[in-house]
């Protein structure tokens, strides 16, 4: 009993983290930027304060001699995780970028190939709109809130019940009834990526991690200032602000489907100005 109740309090505290970094990356750039520098600007004031102002000084300043490679063992940590989290983050906008330029494709296949056809495929190409404006118009948006859309799902099974008739071999030919259905099946896979990358969470505890890394970078850094308070100020100050800045960037592309630098609509957006 104890054991259970052991598991489901770490998975409410992981959900709780998760919860937490998500909030912050939901967050517009601006309040990224201002939550990040009142985290670490924070930090620089309140080591500064309780290693030369507070009653804690005396014990703090018995760490003096704390060598430099000390702080580059911290530092180099940081950066590493920092630097793997943004490749990660890089890594994963490309790939939606392919999947989308992708998806539009084979959905452009799936129309062209419905017109190449002998016979009259119109039904197909109809129930190809419905479904691309679905796309467009509500699963985009829902991807926002990290969801799929069941209107959406729904459009595509019309379209895969269309283009999976058997009739379709005989009156176009098995060539051209197979290409259709592949592509038709291709599209749906793509799609399954889009969906899996928009609702993609991994990087969560990641954050977590080089978040508190870069605090405890700057705690390391103060160790090796504490002989000298205008060093220990101006390079905490300048770490923070760099940290700022590179997080912030990095952290406004967290998200493929949202924020600035969202992958966008427009490949299968525009297969909608198609005839139909």
């Amino acid at each position: 009993m104890s054991k259970h109740t052991g598991s489901d309090s770490r998975v409410s505290f992981d959900k709780g983290i998760s919860s937490m970094i998500r909030a912050w990356l939901d967050m517009t750039p601006a309040g990224i930027f201002l939550s990040l520098s009142i985290l670490y600007f924070g930090m620089v004031a309140l080591l500064a304060f309780l290693s030369f102002r507070s009653t804690m000084r005396r014990p703090i300043h018995s760490f003096r001699g704390v060598v430099a490679p000390f702080f580059n063992a911290v530092a180099i940590l940081f950066a590493l995780l920092a630097g793997f989290l943004a490749n990660d983050i890089s890594e994963r906008s490309r790939q939606a970028i392919r999947t989308v330029q992708a998806e539009a494709g084979e959905l452009r296949n799936i129309h062209t190939l419905s017109l190449a056809a002998v016979s009259d495929m119109q039904i197909i190409r109809l129930a190809l709109n419905a479904y691309v404006t679905s796309i467009v118009s509500e699963e985009w948006p829902a991807m926002d809130a990290f969801k799929d859309s069941p209107n959406t799902a729904a459009a595509y099974d019309t379209l895969l019940r269309e283009v999976s008739q058997p009739s379709l071999s005989k009156v176009s030919g098995q060539a051209a009834h197979a290409a259709i259905l592949n592509a038709t099946v291709r599209a749906s896979t793509l799609r399954n990526v889009r969906l899996s990358l928009a609702t993609d969470h991994t990087n969560d505890l990641k954050w977590l991690v080089v978040l508190t890394l870069g605090l405890f970078t700057q705690i390391a850094i103060g160790l090796v200032h504490l002989e000298r308070p205008r060093a220990f100020v101006a390079a905490m100050t300048l770490f923070s602000a760099a940290v700022v800045v590179t997080l912030g960037i990095i952290a406004m592309q967290e998200y493929p489907f949202e924020g600035s630098f969202r992958v966008s609509s427009t490949p299968i957006a525009a297969l909608e100005k198609l005839s139909y």
